[in-house]
């Protein structure tokens, strides 16, 4: 790095990599399910995509994690920007089903390896400048903010744009015939984010310098990965404080497994139609993303009136577990005010989340350094698909109804329960003591939304 970066300009392209990042994924939400039932598939082979997606990036979580550690941020955060690529050209494009599982396990590849280094390299660059005792939480908050923003504005984006050209003087049937069914209206939005992907690599390799590393060979770095993965699982075995984070992205993953896999489903059945339901269900999403964004936006404020980081992650997890209690309670109605009340508890869960974020990470980068920063991050990351993927089996096989919901809503209130903290507790001002700063020899840890 020829000079250092000062704080506004190392936020701002944070900021900036966390929106181009997270909009190509928006763009995918509303299509992409679409897009593959008209491609003829079953749900059961669409199953089996997401499945692939799923594996793939819980299988990669931490050797990716340990290869930002071992390689370089920037390194990194541009092959996954380069895997995004491909999968969203491969899924926009694709008609068999292997294309497709090929599509889905590359954008897996791809979540894996963006899971920890652009977040590890703002802390790095913040610690450089001004230190172990910096506050995070503004700029971990402004950068969650972006990515909720990104992933709303996406979602709106990529459920109009299929709508536009079928609704249009036919622009849609004639781009389906000029490339003889290879581009439809619901590949579109797949394509723009391709798009949208190369300037994300060419933003990350232009703007996010960093120090230089000594060089890497294939033996160092086959030799250390595997070093900084095993440092940061044992970092979660003996640091109390890195545990309740890791237990706590955990709980917000059942949390979300069970948000994502119930509502559309609820929604079709209070419009009364699937397609309807698909709309409704788009602008909810946008909401839950905007009401995230919101939550991390007011991260610091909540943290300074509760009087400690943690007693934030305590208030934010325990009003995002009231929102899903309240999802639950209202399942078996569907009046006005039972919908108006779920409505509001979607919102309290999705704005509890984004507030509870910011303050966890801001206590987990004071556990672990530079050298194991983004594999902390990928174990984070992790612990939250695992704990949603379970969940969301066990959701599957519950009756319908309340109890789905209340497994969710419990499992969060438990992570929120696992905050009355007993000692001393982080003040809110971002200040860490030489222990903190000390008590991780080595490595270790966001994931938003699970996409």
């Amino acid at each position: 790095m020829t000079e250092p970066l000062n704080m506004r300009a190392a936020c701002r392209r944070y900021v900036t990599a966390c929106v181009l990042f997270w909009l190509p994924a928006g763009l995918t939400i509303a299509p992409l399910i679409l897009l593959f039932t008209e491609r003829g598939m079953s749900l059961a082979a669409i199953a089996g995509f997401f499945a692939a997606h799923s594996f793939t990036a819980a299988a990669l979580e931490l050797p990716t994690g340990g290869l930002s550690d071992v390689l370089g941020r920037r390194t990194v955060l541009a092959a996954a920007g380069l895997l995004n690529l491909t999968a969203f050209i491969l899924l926009g494009l694709g008609a068999t089903p292997w294309v497709l599982t090929c599509g889905m396990a590359l954008m897996g590849a791809g979540r894996a390896l963006s899971s920890g280094p652009a977040e590890a390299w703002y802390v790095d660059i913040v610690h450089a400048h001004s230190g172990p005792s910096a506050d995070l939480r503004p700029g971990l908050a402004r950068g969650k903010s972006a990515t909720s923003a990104a992933l709303a504005a996406g979602t709106l984006l990529g459920g109009a744009v299929p709508w536009l050209l079928a609704t249009g003087p036919d622009v849609g049937t004639q781009l389906s015939q000029a490339t003889s069914g290879l581009v439809l209206p619901l590949s579109v939005p797949l394509l723009l984010a391709a798009a949208i992907e190369i300037v994300f690599v060419l933003y990350v390799l232009t703007a996010l310098r960093e120090p230089p590393r000594s060089a890497a060979t294939l033996r160092g770095v086959l030799r250390g990965i595997p070093v900084t993965i095993a440092d940061g699982l044992r970092l979660g075995g003996r640091d109390a404080m890195v545990r309740r984070i890791l237990l706590s992205a955990g709980a917000a993953g059942s949390a979300l497994a069970a948000v994502e896999l119930l509502t559309p489903g609820r929604v079709a059945i209070l419009t009364g139609a699937s397609e309807s339901g698909a709309v409704v269900f788009a602008s909810l999403a946008c909401a839950g993303f905007l009401c995230s964004g919101l939550g991390s936006h007011l991260a610091p404020l909540i943290a300074r009136l509760a009087g400690s980081g943690e007693r934030a992650v305590l208030a934010s997890l325990g009003t995002s577990a009231s929102g899903l209690l309240l999802l639950g309670a209202t399942a078996a109605s569907t009046g006005a005010p039972a919908t108006a009340l779920a409505a509001t508890g979607y919102g309290l869960v999705y704005l509890g989340l984004g507030s509870a974020g910011p303050s966890e990470n801001d206590l987990l980068h004071r556990r672990v350094t530079s050298a194991g920063r983004a594999t902390a991050l990928s174990v984070q990351s992790l612990a939250l698909q695992l704990i949603g993927a379970l969940t969301g089996l066990l959701v599957g096989v519950l009756p319908p109804g309340p109890t789905p919901w209340l497994l969710g809503g419990t499992v969060l209130l438990t992570g929120a329960l696992l905050w009355i903290y007993r000692g001393q507790p982080t003040p809110a001002t971002g200040m860490a003591t030489a222990q903190h700063t000390t008590a991780s020899p080595s490595p270790s840890a966001d994931a938003p939304p699970r996409i």
